[in-house]
C-alpha cells in the first residue's frame, strides 16, 4: 500500500509519519486490498480548542473509504480516525465476503 501524508498550515514531522506508516502498515497487513491511503493532518484555530484535524482517505475495490476527527492532539485525531476506519473497513470485508 501506498501511504502518502501531507501536513497543511503546519510544519512537517518525522516522528508522525514513522507513526502513521506504521500503524497503515498494520491495517495493510490485515486488508491486503489496499491500494492507498492519503493523510492530511490540518491545523485550525478552535475556541474549543479542537483545532488539530486527522483526515485519511483510503483507496480500495469499490468506493474510497473516508473519515476525519477533530481533537486537541494529533496523536488522538490520528488513533480516533484509524479506529472509526478499522470499523468501515470490517463492515467491507463481510460484505465482500457474501458475495
Amino acid at each position: 500500500m501506498t501511504v502518502e501524508i501531507q501536513y497543511v498550515k503546519m510544519p512537517s514531522s518525522e516522528s508522525m509519519n514513522a507513526m502513521v506508516t506504521q500503524k497503515l502498515e498494520k491495517l495493510s497487513q490485515k486488508y491486503d486490498w489496499l491500494i492507498r491511503a492519503q493523510v492530511h493532518f490540518k491545523q485550525e484555530n478552535d475556541a474549543k480548542g479542537t483545532g488539530k484535524i486527522c483526515e485519511i482517505e483510503l483507496s480500495a475495490p469499490g468506493p474510497r473509504l473516508f473519515a476525519q476527527s477533530h481533537t486537541d492532539n494529533f496523536e488522538k485525531s490520528l488513533n480516533e480516525t484509524l479506529e472509526i476506519l478499522k470499523a468501515k473497513l470490517q463492515k467491507k470485508k463481510e460484505v465482500m465476503q457474501k458475495h
